[in-house]
């Protein structure tokens, strides 16, 4: 029997504001514990919340991101239920009347392009967290988090597999950062995704029974606790067992999913009207606002990259993963003149340096390498050279100038300082000489070669060519 997956996910992104959602506490990542509170976030009895308006735009933003329906008549509720990090008993979140409805956004897995629905975003407070000791049977707990802005984004089941729940991860991700309202760091929690994921036999309209992963806080973890509950359901299916419904987590030290507790559905979280918070109500004109300030989304960017710069749609792709890389290339690009010798660089030198950090922690800044790269086109250095000022750059953060100057590395391009190496070259290989005369021209390689060692590869390649050229003829 084939089975067909069908996969939702819920992201939690962590909106970027200075203060919490229902007070005036610190979001700041990294401080000493339970000092970034108050009665409010705490839950004290007889204070009251007041809604933060920054949450309130920056989940309008992300509705008109991805051309969702902005309700302008919405309402907070309690959802309850107990866990230690949460103080209040209960979180407010939105239930029946969220703030944003029915968006999509397009991926492209394996060159296939497919449109994934938006059920829904709403605006909530997160949770606190808490901290395991190893040593003792015992966890602290940490309320600085609590209240932090939340807006949960819940897809359709429209994604089939582990490949375009990944794709829709990173372009969720990618417009968050764009729109500069989340900063994405799924290392720190202020992005993290639960996964709804069933089986059906082909053919079946029903869904069949589903488990949820919790708070997975990686791209590459999502995809691998995905691909390993297909497996498992499907073993489970073609045994003739049955799925459990049940909350899963990811172990990624032994690479399964393990059960934490069995599923709850909306009705076990007894929802109502939030007393404390009156319904919030949009004016159309904030809206349109709003609207006016949001920046050239990703896949319009990639777009005009491939019409105006002439690149590749492979590089326009990698180039415009993050707002930061965009602005990158097209800084240096205005320093350089040159789009697909930036784009190259960036692709090659730059990120393999990088190791997969961004690339706002890069020494070399856009109009260095910029710089770097007309120095290449001036004949100032050669190519090959200008791979080890790179890595100079990267290290010190020098500009391409300083770096030539101290270590002597400016191309040699005379030409009569250049003839009398090639003549020497010429005369210590003979048997070279012959053979290339003879119709060999591929030994050009390496008399090029030999001058480029004799010069510490500060030779003009080009002049190079031209003496050999010249010489090899006489």
């Amino acid at each position: 029997m084939e089975f067909e997956t069908v996969i939702g996910l819920e992201i939690h992104a962590q909106l970027k504001t200075r203060s919490k959602i229902f007070c005036g506490c610190s979001t700041e990542f990294g401080a000493s514990p339970n000092s970034h509170t108050c009665q409010i976030c705490l839950g004290m009895p007889g204070v009251l919340p007041v809604l933060n308006k920054k949450v309130v735009e920056y989940s309008i933003k992300m509705g008109l991101a991805t051309g969702s329906t902005i309700n302008t008549f919405n309402q907070f509720a309690r959802k309850n239920y107990f866990y230690p990090d949460l103080p209040k008993g209960y979180q407010t979140s939105q239930f029946d009347l969220p703030i944003v409805e029915f968006g999509k956004v397009e991926i492209e897995v394996a060159g296939k392009k497919k449109v994934i629905g938006i059920t829904r975003m709403h605006m909530e407070e997160d949770a606190g967290k808490l901290i395991h000791d190893d040593r003792e049977p015992v966890s602290y707990v940490d309320l600085n988090r609590t209240g932090t802005p939340l807006l949960e984004i819940v897809s359709e089941p429209d994604m089939r597999s582990p490949e375009e729940a990944y794709a829709y991860l990173k372009k969720i991700h990618a417009i968050l950062r764009y729109l500069d309202i989340c900063d994405g760091n799924m290392q720190e929690g202020s992005f993290r995704c639960d996964a709804n994921i069933s089986l059906r036999p082909v053919g079946q309209i029903e869904l069949g029974t589903r488990t949820e992963l919790k708070n997975m806080n990686s791209f590459k973890n999502v995809q691998a606790a995905l691909e390993y509950e297909v497996r498992r359901q499907r073993d489970l299916l073609l045994d003739g067992e049955e799925v459990t419904q049940e909350t899963l987590q990811w172990d990624p030290d032994r690479n399964r999913t393990t059960a934490m507790r069995s599923k709850e559905e909306a009705h076990d979280y007894r929802y109502f009207p939030c007393p404390d918070l009156i319904p919030v109500v949009i004016d159309e004109s904030w809206i349109e606002e709003i609207r006016s300030t949001l920046p050239e989304l990703p896949d319009a960017r990639k777009e005009r990259f491939v019409n105006e710069y002439e690149l590749p749609e492979y590089d326009a792709v990698i180039l415009t993963a993050s707002r930061d890389l965009a602005d990158y290339f097209e800084e240096a690009v205005k320093n350089c003149g040159k789009a697909k010798k930036v784009s190259n660089w960036i692709m090659t030198e730059m990120l393999r340096e990088l190791k997969g950090e961004d690339v706002t922690a890069c020494n070399v800044k856009a109009k260095q390498l910029g710089a770097l790269l007309k120095m290449v086109d001036d004949g100032t250095i050669s190519g090959k050279i200008a791979k080890t000022v790179f890595l100079e750059m990267m290290e010190s953060g020098k500009d391409p100038e300083t770096v030539v100057k101290e270590k002597n590395l400016i191309q040699v391009s005379d030409t009569g300082e250049l003839r009398g190496i090639v003549q020497e070259i010429i005369a210590a290989n003979p048997s070279q000489t012959e053979d290339y005369k003879g119709g060999k021209t591929k030994l050009m390689g390496y008399f090029v070669g030999q001058l480029m060692q004799k010069t510490k590869g500060k030779a003009n390649p080009k002049i190079a060519n031209e003496l050999f050229s010249e010489e090899l003829t006489k």
